[in-house]
């Protein structure tokens, strides 16, 4: 079946988002290769140690990372726990709420992010300029993006 035929087959707004969704896999792929690759980090972990990072006081309650992440609670209770193996986070009590646990950052871990995080910013910024230079709907897109950011 040629593309010719199977693009009268979906909408644009199909076709458009059926583009920015390869893009994103192949950015996602590119940037947990590296992450793996240099810093022994999967590319969900670097990301709830991004969201620590960046939390008032270094910490943030589980369902809340889980919101951040886009993970369900299981999930993220088994990411949470390789973290705190790792002693790259632990985890606290709330205080009004001893139903209610947080996830705070140590300085290991705030020390990997930190190092790791060159490494994402230069193989996101690559990855995105390559997908710009061979398409030009997504350059502009792009261009978009890092005006407004």
């Amino acid at each position: 079946m040629s593309s010719q035929v199977e693009a009268t087959k979906t909408s644009p707004d199909t076709r458009a988002w059926n583009r920015m969704l390869v893009l994103h896999a192949q950015v996602e792929n590119r940037l947990s290769s590296a992450l793996q690759r240099r810093h022994g980090l999967g590319l969900s972990e670097y990301r709830a140690l991004s969201f620590l990072d960046q939390a008032d006081n270094d910490e943030l309650r589980m369902q809340e990372l889980a919101d951040k992440l886009g993970l369900n609670q299981s999930s993220v209770t088994r990411l949470v726990g390789r973290l705190n193996a790792a002693e790259f986070t632990y985890r606290d009590l709330c205080p009004d709420d001893k139903r209610g646990v947080y996830t705070v950052i140590t300085d290991a871990g705030r020390t990997r992010y930190q190092q790791a995080r060159a490494t994402y910013d230069e193989t996101l910024s690559a990855a995105l300029d390559e997908a710009a230079a061979g398409d030009p709907a997504i350059a502009a897109i792009l261009a978009t993006a890092r005006e407004t950011a």
